[in-house]
């Protein structure tokens, strides 16, 4: 985990326009689902292309995916049209999404998304309503359990809940 919230803490300092999905936002509402890598949801353009490339820079990304390894570029004009990265890095794994499956792209997910704080520094995550809808739409046998799972804690956070004034 601290080379995750590593990550994390390279995005925020760079300030990457991304919403953390999958695995980790699932522990962060309360998952006991662990998970070995990042997923962020992240507005793909140049501008943030760049500040990703910036961030990652000194832990020498290459892609995940290539059987060469291939290193990401330091030219974000290189990453035009990329819809998706999937990273290994000096500090684990990370994948950017630019879209999420049952939800959308990075603009609907930031729409659906908490800030919660880690430690000094604060990002997003997507909201349990939308990572559920997520996980759902995967239909993956694990993403099935985890949406389980994170069905019984939505339900039991609702039900620990003060009513709110009308």
């Amino acid at each position: 985990m601290a080379s995750t919230l590593d990550l994390l803490k390279r995005l925020v300092d760079h300030d990457v326009e991304f919403v953390v999905v999958g695995g980790m936002a699932a522990v962060f509402h309360g998952s006991r689902f662990v998970t070995e890598d990042l997923d962020v949801c992240a507005r793909l353009d140049s501008a943030n292309m760049a500040r990703i490339l910036a961030a990652l820079r000194d832990i020498h990304p290459c892609y995940r995916m290539r059987p060469d390894r291939m290193p990401l570029p330091d030219d974000p004009s290189k990453l035009a049209g990329f819809r998706n990265l999937y990273l290994k890095t000096e500090e684990g794994q990370l994948d950017i999404l630019g879209e999420i499956t049952g939800v959308g792209g990075y603009e609907e997910a930031a729409r659906r998304s908490v800030v919660v704080d880690l430690g000094p520094e604060r990002c997003r995550i997507l909201d349990i309503a939308a990572l559920i809808a997520s996980k759902r739409a995967m239909g993956r046998p694990r993403d099935l359990q985890a949406a389980a799972e994170l069905e019984a804690i939505h339900r039991r956070l609702g039900e620990n809940r003060e009513p709110r004034p009308k």
